[in-house]
């Protein structure tokens, strides 16, 4: 990304992605006002659905927890170059790796399944990822178009295992059977109610600290390590990569592997913490909305957190906001987050140059 010398760095990492926000919110109103509603209106009623309430503030967190993982693992290729849209087929496997662990190993207690099932959710999600970043490293194989297939692959595959293998026996929905109770995350309420707290049953669980602790590991991962100097060097220029001796096709396979465990760590989210079963929609997009959340968080573990945040509450909101007003359709709300992809991605520079302008101006005063 270029960036003017006389535009301040913070302009570009925050004044930037807000002034694009608000670009998309106000496109985003003008459609609502078209369809006949009031968009300030609209507005507060998307806040209050999403923060004015405990109950909206759980469900909020809760979406916000499977976009930080999304939003890292799209984050992570990127810092090498590479643009991994597979999340969702990623999150599809670690997925399957979750309710293989909890439906062959419910006779063991919750301590032993749960870290096992996360341990098949990173490694499936690997796994699924590293075919991608071998075939980007070693045959030159576009990454989106390895990845985009790998979707369509993983979904074809479970469609398949979740019809003809998995489903429950007796049932005519494509969905496994409830796991083992020991095996489900404890969700917050639970936890809270333990400690003399009354929270509101939500599906958000512990799973969101895990997700914290993700935020904190890869900023370290990153930017405090050896291997994520040369992660980083790769994706700036991967020819002085080589020219200085980095193992650069080892570097594009580790980085898609470490991207794909992130992407499948939003399966236990939404497995273990919520639906503790497997289904076909379980994905719901939350692996394409992570590239959103990327892009506007500038691929950093502080930005990431806030945009997924801002998604939760897109989310969360949104589908309050439908039932106040049924004219605002779901596709309305992913309009809106497709409008904040747009501008926070094609359109990331929009207002580049006359922010450069106006430090200029400001500078010569």
């Amino acid at each position: 990304m270029s960036q003017p010398s006389n535009l301040p760095r913070w302009a570009t990492l925050w004044l930037m992605p807000v002034l694009n926000l608000f670009a998309a919110l106000l496109v985003s109103g003008l459609v609502i006002t078209l369809i006949g509603e009031d968009p300030v209106e609209c507005l507060q009623l998307m806040i209050n659905g999403a923060f004015g309430y405990p109950e909206g503030i759980g469900y909020t967190l809760f979406y916000t927890t499977s976009f930080i993982f999304t939003g890292l693992a799209v984050a992570a290729a990127f810092h090498a170059g590479l643009f991994n849209i597979g999340g969702e087929g990623q999150m599809y496997l670690a997925g399957l790796g979750v309710t293989l662990v909890c439906l062959g190993l419910d006779f063991l207690p919750g301590w032993v399944v749960i870290p096992l099932a996360l341990l098949a959710s990173m490694a499936l999600g690997a796994a699924w990822a590293f075919i991608p970043g071998y075939l980007q490293a070693k045959r030159g194989s576009h990454i989106v178009v390895t990845t985009i297939m790998f979707n369509f692959i993983a979904s074809a595959l479970m469609t398949w295992l979740l019809v003809d293998k998995l489903i429950m026996p007796g049932s005519q929905t494509p969905a496994t059977r409830l796991f083992a109770e020991s095996a489900w995350i404890p969700m917050l309420h639970e936890l809270a109610a333990n400690l003399g707290i009354e929270l509101p049953q939500t599906p958000l669980n512990a799973t969101f600290f895990l997700a914290l602790l993700a935020l904190v590991l890869f900023y370290l991962m990153v930017w405090r390590s050896r291997w994520g100097y040369a992660l980083r060097t790769v994706g700036l220029n991967e020819k002085a990569a080589r020219y200085a001796g980095m193992p650069v096709s080892k570097v594009i396979i580790v980085a898609m592997c470490f991207s794909g465990a992130l992407a499948g760590l939003a399966a236990v989210n939404e497995l273990l913490g919520s639906t503790h079963r497997m289904n076909l929609a379980f994905t719901n997009g939350i692996g394409f909305v992570g590239i959103a959340v990327a892009l506007m968080g500038r691929n950093h573990p502080f930005g990431i957190l806030l945009s997924a945040l801002l998604f939760g509450a897109l989310t969360q909101g949104g589908l309050d906001l439908s039932f106040e007003k049924p004219a605002i359709t779901h596709e309305m709300i992913i309009l809106t987050q497709g409008l904040i992809i747009l501008f926070c991605g094609a359109l990331e520079n929009l207002f580049q140059t006359p922010l450069a302008l106006a430090f200029k101006q400001m500078t010569k005063r």
